[in-house]
């Protein structure tokens, strides 16, 4: 295949030695709103001389990643984290401050760093829709100037991994979206990157393939040192891959430390949702709060695991002898941003 020049990411070669993986500054992207007038003459007005109104997305954040961490950058729907990820990637420009991406500006050197790094937006594809996603990965492959004894090995491993000999050759745009995200990642892995960001990278997936996929990330980290940013609404992503997180809302950091503190004081809880056959009163347990109850015929209950095991809690609400379901959930991130946010003022007393 023959691709343009211009169209050639040259491969800078492999660093190892040691290095801030991510640095900002201060970093603020606000974008320009047009106010929307009322009333006929303000209408016509506004046609001359439109009143704009700025929003922040991001609002002057500072933040470190070391080479070599695995950091879950997470917040409720609309915080800011794919806007900070896309100034990160050279995507969108900074408002303001600085910022550094292994070594380099995303700013004024884009394609230099577009080799180094790998990239999964949930709802973005870097795949071409009408080819199947092999042609995608020989091009992509050509792009980055992988030749094609190792392109093949590649491949073959990242279809091996992934489960994609079923659907390899079939387009892209006739996928499933668990299947395109697959694909999505094996590309985004294709050449070897140093810092990998993952926009929900398992939405879709089941659990076999999300658990194949934390596997795979946790195994180059390892091996290759690989550099993690992981943005997901899914606990067991942040459990299971990441040692740092960092809570971000409307634009603003508002907790920045372990993960094992953000599980023991946040991620420590279960939502149990019951139905039973006939009226029945939920028994007292410590650890145990419910939440609502509808005629005694349904429960939900949050069950603090750190006090009562989840199992116990399911053995004493099936001695009713009348249960018909029992769902066990984790609590939705939304709750658990809430609950630091509850928690924020007392650290700060």
């Amino acid at each position: 295949m023959c691709i343009p020049e211009f169209f050639i990411i040259r491969q800078p070669e492999r660093m190892f030695k040691a290095m801030t993986a991510i640095e900002t500054k201060n970093l603020t992207k606000t974008y320009r709103t047009r106010v929307k007038a009322e009333g006929l003459a303000a209408s016509f007005r506004s046609l001359f001389k439109p009143v704009w109104r700025e929003v922040g997305a991001v609002n002057g954040i500072s933040l470190t990643v070391e080479q070599g961490e695995m950091v879950a950058f997470i917040g409720p729907n609309g915080a800011g984290k794919s806007t900070f990820i896309k100034m990160l990637c050279g995507i969108l420009y900074p408002t303001g401050g600085s910022l550094s991406v292994l070594g380099l500006s995303p700013v004024k050197e884009r394609r230099k760093l577009a080799m180094r790094i790998g990239t999964v937006f949930g709802q973005k594809s870097q795949l071409w829709l009408h080819l199947p996603a092999v042609d995608s990965f020989t091009l992509l492959g050509a792009i980055y100037e992988i030749d094609d004894r190792e392109r093949r090995r590649r491949v073959a491993e990242l279809s091996e991994l992934f489960e994609l000999g079923d659907f390899l050759h079939t387009p892209v745009r006739k996928l499933s979206l668990g299947q395109r995200i697959r694909c999505e990642v094996a590309a985004s892995l294709l050449h070897d990157p140093e810092l990998l960001f993952l926009d929900e990278p398992t939405i879709g997936l089941d659990v076999v393939v999300k658990q194949a996929l934390r596997e795979l990330i946790i195994r180059r980290n390892r091996e290759r040192g690989t550099t993690v940013f992981l943005t997901s609404h899914d606990p067991a992503d942040i459990e299971q891959l990441c040692k740092r997180a960092v809570v971000i809302d409307r634009g603003d950091v508002v907790l920045d430390s372990p993960v094992e503190r953000l599980k023991s004081d946040y991620l420590g809880k279960k939502l149990v949702e019951v139905k039973f056959a006939s009226p029945q009163t939920v028994p007292e347990m410590a650890g145990v709060t419910v939440l609502t109850k509808e005629g005694g015929l349904t429960a939900a209950l949050t069950v603090d695991t750190a006090r009562r095991p989840i199992g116990e809690v399911l053995e004493r609400l099936s001695l009713t002898g009348s249960v018909l379901d029992i769902t066990v959930s984790n609590p939705p991130m939304e709750d658990i941003i809430a609950a630091i946010f509850q928690k924020k003022p007392e650290a700060d007393q």
